[in-house]
C-alpha cells in the first residue's frame, strides 16, 4: 500500500500546515533554502521511507535524538539514512559515556518534534541550546538531505550545504563531525 495519495512535489508548504511546520517553512524563506516537498501517510521509521525517497529523489537521514544515562546532556545525530548507527563508535568521539535514546518528552520540549518526526530543522526551537548537534562525515558527500519539517506526514528535499551554511548559523548549532 502507497504512503501517497497524491505524488506530487511542491516547492511551498501543504495547505493546513501545522504551527510548528510552519515555524520551518518560515525559516526556510528567511534563510533563502529551497526545498522540494512530498506530503504523505506519518512514516516514524526510516524503514518506511523508501517510496519517499523515490519520490523526492533523496535519501531520508536519520535523525536521532540521544542522552546521556543522567538525562543532562542532549544529542541530535543526524547521519545517512541506510548507514547502521552503533553507540559504541559514537560515545568515544564525543568523550561522553554510552548514549541512548532520550525520553520522547524531551524531545518534544527541546526540538517541538514527536517519536518519528525529529528533524535538523527541529533545533530552530532549540532557542536555549540545550541540544548538541552531531553530523557523520559521510553527510558532507550527499548533495541533498530528506528531512521532515518537524512532521512526520510531509519530507522534505534540501541541499546539504543549504542546512550547514545557512540554517545551522541561524539555530547557533555548531555541529561536531563524526564518523560513524
Amino acid at each position: 500500500m502507497s504512503l501517497f495519495t497524491d505524488k506530487t512535489v511542491y516547492n511551498f508548504p501543504k495547505p493546513n500546515s501545522s504551527e510548528k511546520e510552519m515555524v520551518c517553512y518560515e525559516a526556510l524563506k528567511t534563510l533563502d533554502i529551497e526545498y522540494q516537498r512530498v506530503s504523505h501517510e506519518s512514516v516514524g521509521t526510516i524503514e518506511g521511507c523508501k517510496e519517499i525517497e523515490e519520490v523526492l529523489g533523496v535519501e531520508i537521514v536519520k535523525n536521532l535524538f540521544l542522552c546521556n544515562a543522567q538525562r543532562t546532556d542532549f544529542y541530535m545525530v543526524i547521519m545517512p539514512g541506510a548507514k547502521p548507527f552503533k553507540t559504541k563508535f559514537l560515545s568515544p568521539q564525543l568523550n561522553c559515556s554510552r548514549l541512548s535514546f532520550a525520553p520522547e518528552e524531551y524531545m518534544e520540549e527541546f526540538i517541538n518534534c514527536t517519536k518519528g518526526s525529529a528533524s535538523v530543522l527541529g533545533l530552530i526551537f532549540d532557542k536555549n541550546l540545550k541540544v548538541r548537534l552531531v553530523i557523520d562525515k559521510d553527510l558532507l558527500d550527499m548533495e541533498f538531505i530528506g528531512c521532515h519539517p518537524c512532521d512526520n506526514s510531509s519530507s522534505l528535499k534540501i541541499k546539504t550545504k543549504d542546512v550547514i551554511e545557512k540554517l545551522l548559523p541561524f539555530t547557533h548549532h555548531t555541529p561536531t563531525f563524526v564518523e560513524l
